[in-house]
């Protein structure tokens, strides 16, 4: 492009944050193919795994 679009810079670092950390709660096996056979096993196995990625 010629002309450069304008854009929020701290919008999208923050877009880029969530980006790659629901990339690192894909790495997950049991996350990412919903192994978790119920609904609530899955929403603990998910804030277990962010809370994990959180403190490191």
């Amino acid at each position: 492009r010629t002309d450069q679009r304008p854009y929020d810079a701290n919008l999208y670092a923050d877009r880029n944050k969530v980006e790659r950390f629901f990339g690192r709660l894909k790495e997950a096996r049991g996350l990412a193919t919903r192994y978790e056979k119920t609904a609530s096993s899955f929403l603990a196995l998910a804030h277990l795994l962010a809370a994990l990625d959180w403190m490191r």
